[in-house]
């Protein structure tokens, strides 16, 4: 089976980013099937190394093992909306022209944005080829709770794309509960819905030794907290520096926070940090996955942090969080859901309420006085991690997933035949 694989924000482990889109292809290849992986351009995998000649508006090469298409169209999330919903667009519209010239059995599509759904819907209707669309976030319900869209014309546009996209499709992935149920409420009867979280790479985070932690402006006896990913409006970070101007007010120099990203936020958080004097805050820029887990690994507590937004509550399926059980870090989530339920059911952290800075900042102080009770959240995390969330086990069942809509259409289309 030759799989067309459109995902805008490609990565490899060598790249900042997170990289299911990677792991899934690799477990594909691994079964014996091929895969072409259609990207764009950003600043975590600018430098693939791809093999193929530059062309006007594309590179071409082999990235272990995958074919991959790169589009020469420029993203950052520093952009505006504006500039990013355009380059959605370009994205969409050029996809199609592979969708419809290259050879493959099945397309693949992961969103967001919901664009990116566009090439599969013209595979499906007009070269009768499956398609599977996987949402990680429900649009446009999600830009509309943050009211980042308010537009009602606009509104009704991507109500009518997701629509669309959904009832093309021969089958979607959902990444949370809350995704799935809204990927059946929207589909026609019957559609087939499986949920497929984001999972651990078991062997990138692994537990460490915290002697082995080496960040600057931390002593052995600190207590270090990090925030993996992106600075955006959605991670709700100044709910973090809020905390953490409580914890000054205790004088709890002790506990140092790591913020390790990039995003349209990182700017205003650092100004804010330094105008109120949170000398407990430092801010790294992004960095390779594999690089990445050696930090992450040695910490001592994994921050899982979201906008107050009841649309996130189970309606994502954040990356960070599973780096975290991997590195058997204690959580600390400050939204209710389905992670906060989980925390809570295996003991692998500690949930409190949002918009709550003294709580926020209390669980942190419980975290770093309670040295005999961390090793026992660590041991939960990382059982959780390996027992359900183990990437391995994961991209199995969507290999499989795929290869069974394939057989199913095939089926249907030689009976029809």
């Amino acid at each position: 089976m030759h799989v067309l694989y459109f995902h805008q924000y490609f990565n490899t482990p060598r790249s900042a980013g997170g990289t299911r889109s990677y792991e899934m292809a690799q477990r594909l290849l691994k079964r014996g099937h091929r895969v072409t992986m259609v990207c764009v351009s950003q600043g975590q995998n600018k430098d693939l190394e791809l093999s193929g000649a530059q062309q006007v508006l594309f590179r071409r090469g082999i990235v272990d093992g995958i074919d991959v298409i790169q589009f020469n169209l420029e993203y950052s999330n520093h952009q505006s909306l504006l500039q990013r919903a355009w380059l959605f667009v370009c994205y969409a519209i050029v996809s199609i022209y592979f969708a419809l010239t290259l050879e493959y059995d099945l397309v693949f599509a992961t969103s967001t944005p919901l664009t990116a759904g566009i090439p599969g819907v013209f595979a499906r209707y007009l070269r009768r080829k499956p398609f599977v669309f996987e949402v990680r976030d429900l649009w446009p319900e999600l830009p509309r709770a943050m009211r980042v869209v308010t537009n009602p014309f606009v509104l009704a546009g991507m109500s009518f794309l997701e629509l669309m996209t959904y009832r093309a499709a021969s089958a979607c992935i959902g990444l949370s509960p809350g995704i799935k149920a809204g990927i059946e409420k929207r589909s026609a009867p019957g559609k087939t819905v499986t949920m497929i979280p984001n999972g651990c790479d078991l062997d990138i985070f692994v537990p460490g030794d915290r002697s082995d932690l080496k960040l600057s402006g931390v002593t052995d006896n600190d207590c270090v907290a990090v925030f993996t990913g992106a600075h955006g409006l959605a991670n709700g970070l100044h709910a973090v520096l809020d905390a953490a101007a409580v914890l000054k007010q205790k004088a709890r120099d002790d506990i140092k926070i790591f913020f390790i990203g990039d995003g349209k936020l990182k700017p205003a958080l650092i100004a804010r940090a330094e105008k109120e004097g949170l000398q407990n805050c430092f801010f790294i820029d992004p960095m390779p996955k594999t690089k990445l887990g050696k930090i992450v690994s040695c910490a001592d507590v994994g921050l899982m942090i979201l906008d107050n937004v009841p649309a996130f509550y189970y309606g994502t399926s954040p990356n960070k969080f599973f780096d975290y059980i991997a590195s058997g870090l204690p959580v600390l989530n400050n939204y209710p859901g389905w992670l906060a339920d989980m925390i809570k059911e295996h003991d692998c952290g500690v949930a409190v309420e949002p918009d709550n800075p003294k709580a926020f900042a209390e669980a942190l102080c419980y975290l770093a006085d309670n040295k005999a009770r961390r090793p026992q959240l660590s041991q939960n995390a990382r059982k959780l991690a390996e027992t359900e969330f183990d990437r391995n086990l994961l991209s199995a069942k969507f290999a499989k997933f795929l290869e069974k809509v394939f057989e199913q259409s095939s089926r249907g289309y030689s009976k029809s035949g």
